[in-house]
């Protein structure tokens, strides 16, 4: 992977952020996108090296998109991998009906699902030119079971993981592009909100509930991430990654108490 380039979209802080330390690892250059996100963004190019940069862009605004992929083209001369990582959500109960109005939907499907179409578009051109181009779309568990932060959010994600699909088959062979859905991220953003003691309580509480004893980190997802990019994975395309340490495996049992899982 030594010498390819990659563009990291909300890459300056959390998944976005692991995934760039893990590329620049391996010798990747990497574009390190951001909306707001400014001083980690430029913070974490100083830290990785490897020549790597931090651009502004917002997303949502196809012309952001194909001024990113041209910022990248510039300051390097190619695109080899895309990680579609940017995304938002709005949090309300799945049973309150009343919780999401219309705009609700469209708010988080521009960035959720149509900016990663619109980046894949963008870059598909510089990377058609390389031998071993891929995307992966961050998509998330809410997508795949319909669970998570709020149905707006579950929708858009579940749109991304169907995106993926449509755009592996039509890209291919030139462009691989596969999907990571996550479950629980311990990230930053539960920390702050958290504080040490309560984000070590849900962390504590999260590995219980899991197969594998164990609550995701940044640096966790990470790495099927970087396998996903790796040429050596050329034989996978159109996959989308369940990565949440097994609590998919329980999904539903809780809901049928005395009654055989299978």
């Amino acid at each position: 992977m030594k010498g390819r380039v990659a563009i990291v979209t909300g890459g300056g802080t959390g998944i976005g952020a692991a995934v760039v330390r893990a590329l620049a690892a391996r010798g990747v250059r990497c574009v390190i996108n951001y909306a707001t996100s400014r001083a980690e963004a430029e913070a974490l190019a100083a830290e990785v090296g490897e020549g790597a940069i931090a651009v502004q862009a917002d997303i949502v605004d196809d012309a952001q998109c194909r001024a990113l992929a041209a910022a990248a083209i510039g300051a390097f001369g190619r695109i080899d991998f895309l990680v579609n990582n940017a995304g938002r959500t709005k949090f309300a109960n799945h049973e309150d009906l009343e919780a999401l109005e219309a705009e609700d939907f469209v708010d988080l499907y521009r960035l959720n699902t149509v900016a990663a179409f619109q980046m894949i578009r963008a870059c598909a051109p510089a990377m058609r030119a390389q031998d071993a181009s891929a995307v992966v779309n961050v998509a998330s568990v809410a997508g795949v079971y319909g669970i998570g932060s709020s149905v707006a959010y579950a929708a858009s994600k579940g749109a991304l993981i169907t995106l993926t699909t449509s755009l592996a088959r039509v890209l291919a062979p030139a462009i691989r592009v596969n999907a990571v859905a996550p479950g629980y991220v311990g990230t930053g953003w539960f920390e702050k909100r958290l504080g040490d003691e309560g984000f070590a309580r849900l962390n504590a509480r999260i590995a219980a509930a899991t197969p594998m004893a164990m609550a995701a980190t940044a640096a966790d997802i990470a790495g099927p991430i970087l396998m996903l990019l790796d040429p050596a994975s050329h034989v996978l395309t159109g996959e989308c990654i369940v990565l949440d340490a097994g609590a998919h495996l329980d999904i539903g049992l809780s809901r049928r108490p005395g009654r055989e899982p299978f």
